[in-house]
């Protein structure tokens, strides 16, 4: 229930204002794009050094961003605050790089006074403005306009439609980089290891298996009892079963041991063998983690047994691993 908003409808509108005044000024921005969007694709894709973006203000929050989009996605970046420059920092900067420069007005103060400094270093310099007349965009190598029509702040004194279209300018250049340099998930995930993608694409089956004392197996020749204490002290809801070689001729299952019930059967008496399931589902250990939850889901099953090339026993794995890893 809303209680302290004293005008709720008013509220809501002027939300939906803000947003369509935010898209009309990206979808306007999308159609301006031209050449120069291009020439800065060229320049950013020809660096040897590293792309620097630099901002001050509201600016400087999208810098950062745009920054860390980049480095995300396949460009080296990062951001340096304008002041912190010309007090040092700028010594970061070498003839190799591109420095990004956002300033709506295209006048900012701290910006200007180290753009000197930087063209005679030889970096070259893409600036990102509303106004392409300003000096930022006249000495810049390449300008980017991101004008816009209006700013969504009732008053127009907040950067709101223009630190949006900033934004998505520089979304615009990260994801065109990425395609021009084949950037791919397998990519995507290397430089986000604690992410999801990460672990789906990175995580192999032998860093989730379970191998050595933790591995439920018994040889073929044991009794049906002998099986079911491997699989309780095990705790993975099955055992494998291998012969003298480590060859693996089968799997028991907490499923094979209910089929087992129905035919009451002497545990002490059975040979494991006679109801094991035979050539059981396997995977490698170098496999992608994510490929043995493809089969697993492919056919219904909930563990599965890990071997070398000459089907020897290496470990074991189950659903509950796999999400332990959070590969699921």
């Amino acid at each position: 229930m809303i209680k302290f908003l004293a005008d709720a409808p008013r509220a809501l509108e002027l939300g939906r204002q803000v947003l369509s005044i935010e898209a009309a000024a990206v979808q306007t921005l999308s159609m301006r794009l031209d050449d120069s969007f291009l020439q800065a694709l060229e320049v950013i894709l020809r660096c040897e050094g590293r792309v620097i973006v630099s901002g001050m203000g509201k600016s400087g929050h999208i810098a950062r961003k745009i920054a860390a989009t980049m480095s995300s996605t396949g460009t080296p970046a990062y951001f340096v605050h304008p002041a912190e420059a010309s007090h040092g920092d700028l010594g970061m900067v070498t003839s190799q790089d591109v420095f990004i420069a956002l300033s709506y007005s295209g006048e900012s103060e701290e910006l200007m006074t180290i753009v000197p400094i930087l063209k005679r270093q030889g970096a070259k310099l893409i600036s990102i403005t509303g106004n392409p007349v300003s000096s930022l965009a006249c000495v810049a190598d390449v300008h980017l306009n991101a004008a816009v029509d209006k700013e969504a702040c009732p008053m127009g004194l907040a950067p709101t439609a223009s630190t949006t279209a900033s934004l998505a300018l520089g979304d615009a250049l990260a994801v065109a980089l990425l395609d021009a340099k084949g950037f791919n998930a397998e990519n995507f995930a290397r430089s986000h290891p604690g992410g999801r993608l990460g672990r789906r694409l990175l995580t192999l089956v032998s860093d989730v298996m379970r191998n050595g004392a933790r591995m439920p197996m018994v040889r073929d020749d044991v009794m049906l009892s002998d099986a079911l204490m491997e699989m309780s002290r095990k705790g993975v809801g099955m055992t494998a079963i291998v012969d003298e070689q480590m060859v693996v001729l089968g799997i028991f299952t907490d499923g094979d041991l209910r089929r087992t019930l129905e035919k009451r059967l002497d545990f002490g008496s059975t040979p494991v063998k006679q109801v094991m399931s035979a050539n059981p589902r396997c995977i490698s250990a170098e496999s992608l983690a994510v490929e043995a939850v493809q089969l697993m889901e492919q056919y219904s099953i909930n563990q599965m047994l890990v071997v070398n090339e000459r089907h020897q026993l290496l470990g074991a794995l189950n659903m509950h691993d796999l999400l332990r890893a959070g590969v699921v």
